[in-house]
């Protein structure tokens, strides 16, 4: 495919974006109020000055909750979540995807350009590699059960039909619910057995001065863990922090302490989830196609010393010096 045609399908891409992120649902549109419409908004306005109002009814069972008619901070919340919502959505992630296939289509994949040393190094071990996996495995499969809650009757009821897109959404709603748990035990040993490389150093503004490698042919100093992985291994941390905490209470409605605090809850939800997805979209791209021999880090284990040596110098001097003293032998013959 030519440059030109390249361009073409990207701006076609942009304009879709744009028309899923701008659209009005459905839902939302207006039509001629009646007398009584008219009323009852303007007693819903009057309201809102209190965000805890709410409207309450008779009832003759002991769960006062049931009373409630009508919450005006609701109806605020169920806008956020079919509109403004979706919106944050789209442009997150599918603004992602053509961030990332422009960069792929103007800088081309990273290649290791020493070319192949004959001797591996190793990166992570089957221990930090199984850390890895078992929270990626669990975030992609959080990431399209949490989708399926935005995009889920815009995208795929209209292709399945309603019962398969209920069947698929009741697995999702399982699927979610349970492997949060592992998602959680993932990050919380990431945590663990990583946070001493990713302190942050000076070294780490020369590595985003000199483009970190992403921006022209020079690849600056790293060690174990260059800027744009901090990046990464803190956005995991702390964003997946917000997401145990808030995915808690919303597992968990009762402790949220109120109707109020678990809107909420949820709304941190839904957002920092679309930021991770973005980031993590980022992440599986350099990992894979965008730069070689990146995958060979987290799939054996095992990288080309060369490669090593372009992107995290300092850290395999480190590794020299430890197996010239005889106290580590990381380094081996590529098979």
């Amino acid at each position: 495919m030519r440059f030109g045609a390249h361009i073409r399908l990207l701006v076609t891409g942009l304009l879709l974006t744009f028309a899923v992120a701008f659209a009005v649902p459905a839902s939302a549109q207006q039509v001629n109020p009646t007398a009584d419409a008219v009323r009852e908004r303007q007693f819903l306005d009057a309201l809102k000055g209190n965000p805890q109002a709410e409207l309450q009814g008779r009832i003759s069972i002991p769960d006062q909750k049931a009373a409630t008619l009508e919450r005006p901070a609701g109806r605020d919340w169920r806008a956020f979540h079919q509109g403004t919502m979706l919106r944050i959505s789209a442009i997150a992630v599918l603004g992602t995807l053509l961030a990332l296939t422009a960069f792929y289509l103007i800088r081309g994949r990273i290649m290791n350009e020493a070319g192949p040393a004959g001797t591996t190094i190793t990166r992570f071990n089957a221990f930090e590699r199984f850390v890895h996996w078992l929270t990626a495995g669990c975030f992609i499969i959080l990431t399209l059960s949490g989708l399926n809650v935005t995009f889920g009757k815009l995208v795929l009821l209209p292709l399945v039909g309603p019962q398969a897109f209920t069947n698929l959404s009741i697995a999702a709603k399982w699927a979610h619910n349970f492997l949060a748990w592992p998602f959680m035990l993932g990050v919380a040993l990431m945590f663990v057995i990583w946070i001493k490389d990713n302190i942050p150093t000076l070294l780490d503004l020369r590595w985003f001065a000199a483009g970190g490698g992403i921006i022209g042919n020079g690849h600056p100093e790293a060690r174990r863990f260059n800027a744009g992985q901090k990046i990464v291994f803190w956005s995991v941390v702390l964003g997946g922090a917000a997401l145990s905490v808030s995915g808690f209470y919303l597992l968990f409605p009762f402790y949220a302490g109120g109707v109020l605090n678990l809107q909420f809850w949820n709304v941190v939800h839904g957002i920092v989830s679309v930021l991770m997805i973005a980031l993590m979209l980022g992440h599986i791209y350099i990992g894979s196609i965008g730069m070689e021999g990146a995958f060979d880090a987290m799939g054996s284990g095992e990288v080309d010393l060369n490669w090593a040596k372009a992107h995290h110098s300092l850290w395999v001097e480190e590794e020299m010096q430890k197996a010239r003293a005889g106290s580590d032998n990381r380094l081996q013959p590529a098979e």
